[in-house]
């Protein structure tokens, strides 16, 4: 009586190989994979920061300010351990003065928000294979297996948009068109360009939870080529010039120091430091996300 037992172990034991066969090969038959995020954005500038003199990068996070970012992407895995990735993101990035105990910082009282929309496209690199399926969850057999929790770095390609604000009297005014820093004034200095290059580096983590869905985790740091975002860079520009070229608006918000006056005229005059535009501004993305593979057809095309 215990022969159909046996039988049905030993069948079954014959199967692993093939199931960790299967497990490798399932890949090919999702290489495609959707993905809808939300989470937290933050920004690297001029602007407010840590309380102490500006530093560069991570040391100058202002964590009060964060903010919001939503995500929508297209993954293809050109191998086990290599995809690539195209996304849509929009977010908002904030600084304020106010925030810091830094004295020179604090008293240029200077604030913006910005949202960013970013379309970027980037490559994928884990020196692990990534779960298939759930369907065999067998202790101590050797063999290729996949892993539930995939980790990942990824470097790659964006453009973006941004448009700096600020607040006044209750009323949010573009900073751009009114050269807060001179530009269309000054014959040496061009407006900056609202549509600017990134380069998107971070790292990823993914969790299966079943043959098509999965959960996921991505932080991403952007390198840019301006110092704009929050309209901050080189020196303060005489106030009379933008009141005369751009009316009273441009000269309010160009200089909103507070500084005691024993500082007034030096440390706000034309001329003097406004922002340091030796480095250029970055903004970060904390995204959590959950993620669906499409079946790959015969011709290597999407399906639902």
């Amino acid at each position: 009586m215990r022969s159909p037992r046996i039988i049905t172990t030993l069948l079954f034991l014959m199967m692993i190989p093939f199931a960790s066969n299967a497990q490798r090969a399932n890949w090919r038959h999702f290489r495609y994979e959707v993905s809808f995020g939300a989470g937290a954005s933050n920004f690297l500038g001029d602007l407010g920061g840590a309380n102490q003199i500006g530093t560069h990068f991570f040391k100058d996070l202002e964590f009060s300010l964060t903010r919001w970012v939503f995500d929508v992407s297209m993954r293809y895995k050109v191998s086990e351990f290599i995809a690539v990735k195209t996304n849509l993101m929009y977010g908002r990035v904030k600084g304020d003065d106010r925030l810091t105990e830094e004295f020179y910082r604090h008293h240029r009282n200077l604030s913006f928000r910005s949202d960013i929309f970013e379309a970027s496209a980037y490559l994928e690199a884990s020196f692990m294979r990534e779960q298939g399926s759930h369907r065999y969850h067998i202790r101590n057999v050797r063999g290729q297996k996949g892993y539930e929790i995939y980790t990942y770095g990824f470097i790659g390609l964006g453009g973006f948009h941004f448009n700096p604000e600020a607040r006044y009297q209750g009323k949010w005014y573009e900073l751009q068109p009114l050269g807060t820093e001179g530009q269309g004034i000054d014959p040496a200095k061009n407006k900056y360009h609202r549509f600017q290059l990134t380069i998107p580096v971070g790292i990823g983590i993914k969790y299966s939870l079943d043959e098509r869905y999965g959960i996921g985790m991505e932080f991403g740091v952007r390198r840019t080529f301006t110092d704009y975002i929050d309209d901050v860079s080189t020196n303060y520009f005489e106030g009379d010039q933008l009141q005369n070229k751009h009316g009273d608006i441009a000269k309010i918000l160009a200089d909103r120091s507070t500084y005691p006056a024993s500082y007034e005229g030096r440390v706000n005059a034309p001329g003097e430091q406004r922002g340091n535009p030796n480095f250029t501004d970055a903004y970060m993305f904390l995204i959590f996300n959950l993620n669906y593979k499409l079946r790959t057809t015969r011709g290597n095309l999407p399906k639902l």
